[in-house]
């Protein structure tokens, strides 16, 4: 078969824009002066109305991504979103020698990795997304040997590599960290395989020891294994390709490696954070009593505790084969939630829970036990209006205080995301400056849900302009 062209992406709307390095919030330095970033422009004056469509899952696209470097041979993944972060990552695979085509209209993504030539994860590339990591397993796991810049990422709280450096260890791997890079090698080309305890449980670092252990010379276990939907579905597509994995969806995984894994088609899961926020989206802005329906989405993959939470808030949803669909209510009543690890109350979905509950009769509290710095929302929510408190990983919401439009500034993904939600709740005109973030993670999110009746617009902005001065006053 002939190789895959290495630079067909259909691009679309997205300007240049800076990623952060590390966990800085530092904005872009000024020799980017002349290069526009985005914001949304949300108006508060109309209710969303629906349908929503829940596009596939980036959280599950990126390990498929990395698994498709352990065959040697094309292969394609299908319901791949249209994201900055898909985008990112094929440039590192292609880095390394394979070939990557992304037809975007079509969301579907082929690698040819039958050669990889160059086994290094650059930091260039590494430092914009965290996810590039997962190089790491996949490298390692093909080539024997690895080296992986340490990633950037998010701008929010510390979520550290160790895990995944010690894990490969125990598996067998020799590892060096030398001026930012991770050194990877594995003794007589393959790894002997071992037992390896997550703490805490760890979605990345069960996921980069699969990919490694999935060609390993023995036998792994991954104990206190991530549970949630992402890892399931990625380890059922590594066992489509021929790897030997038992107790997927349990805290205890254990891998039999085989001496290489095959080429094939797998389709991506549907976005469950994505999901989520359309729930809660529709929950908060659409008209109380007019059911709006969201389709394409795996509600199993929400948690038994979101859909008991939102039970309990008094909002009607019906769960079906073909669409969820929400009915809002006249009101809201407050419910506390605490996140914690599937299939509990996800983190990813704290922020726009904070949303949800400003909505409400009567105060609630929203409890992140799983990051000690994810509340950077909460100072841009103030500034439409909310009343929040923030007492070390617990903010306290008390809800049916008034919300103005305002300018406010998306920190990161999720934050983003709950600052569209609480724009269109809003009295007037709320601008969300860097948007970028969101372009990671939510796939034409204005179009959807311009879409779906939603006064909203995408705008470039010089983030470094001068304010307009005000007009001299007379006498």
């Amino acid at each position: 078969m002939s190789p895959l062209p290495t630079n067909n992406f259909t691009h679309r709307r997205f300007h240049p824009a800076p990623f952060l390095i590390s966990h800085s919030v530092q904005p872009p330095s000024s020799h980017q002066h002349c290069c526009p970033m985005d914001k949304l422009v949300v108006r508060g004056e109309s209710s969303l109305q629906g349908p929503l469509t829940v596009s596939g899952s980036k959280n599950t696209a990126l390990p498929l991504m990395a698994a498709t470097l352990l065959a040697k041979g094309p292969s394609t993944i299908t319901n791949v979103p249209d994201l900055r972060d898909v985008r990112t990552f094929s440039k590192v695979i292609r880095h390394g020698g394979p070939a990557v085509a992304f037809d975007a209209d079509a969301h579907t993504l082929s690698v040819d990795a039958t050669t990889i030539e160059t086994p290094v994860a650059p930091y260039e590339l590494v430092k914009k997304m965290r996810a590039s990591f997962y190089m790491l397993g996949a490298l390692l796991g093909r080539c024997g040997t690895a080296k992986v810049s340490l990633p950037g990422g998010c701008a929010w709280g510390p979520r550290p590599v160790d895990l995944h450096i010690e894990g490969m260890k125990q598996f067998g791997a020799d590892i060096e960290l030398d001026e930012g890079y991770v050194h990877a090698s594995t003794p007589n080309g393959g790894l002997a395989g071992g037992t390896f305890r997550l703490e805490p449980v760890s979605v990345g670092a069960t996921i980069n020891l699969l990919l490694a252990a999935v060609t390993a010379q023995g036998g792994s276990k991954i104990e206190n294994a991530a549970k949630e939907p992402d890892v399931v579905a990625f380890g059922r597509a590594l066992q489509e390709m021929g790897a030997q994995i038992d107790g997927l969806g349990t805290r205890t995984i254990e891998v039999q490696g085989v001496d290489a894994l095959n080429a094939g088609t797998f389709r991506n899961t549907p976005d469950r954070i994505e999901l989520g926020t359309f729930i809660l989206m529709a929950a908060t802005a659409a008209e109380p009593g007019r059911p709006v329906d969201i389709h394409e989405g795996t509600h199993e993959h929400l948690g038994p505790v979101f859909k008991e939470k939102l039970a309990e808030t008094g909002v009607d949803v019906s769960y079906g084969t073909e669409a969820v669909t929400v009915t809002r209510p006249e009101t809201l009543r407050p419910v506390s939630v605490e996140t914690s690890p599937f299939p509990g109350f996800a983190t990813d979905l704290q922020a726009q829970w904070t949303v949800l509950l400003s909505r409400t009769d009567g105060t609630a509290t929203v409890t992140d036990t799983i990051y000690d710095d994810r509340f950077k929302h909460v100072p841009e929510l103030q500034r439409l209006g909310m009343e929040i408190e923030v007492d070390g990983n617990t903010a306290t919401i008390h809800g049916g205080a008034p919300l103005k439009g305002a300018k406010v500034m998306s920190t990161d993904l999720r934050a983003g995301v709950s600052l569209v939600m609480a724009g269109m709740l809003a009295e007037g005109r709320t601008d969300v400056l860097r948007v970028y973030h969101l372009d990671r993670g939510y796939e034409d999110l204005e179009d959807k849900l311009r879409g779906a009746g939603v006064s909203i617009h995408r705008e470039a902005y010089d983030e470094f302009a001068e304010p307009d001065q005000a007009p001299a006053q007379d006498g």
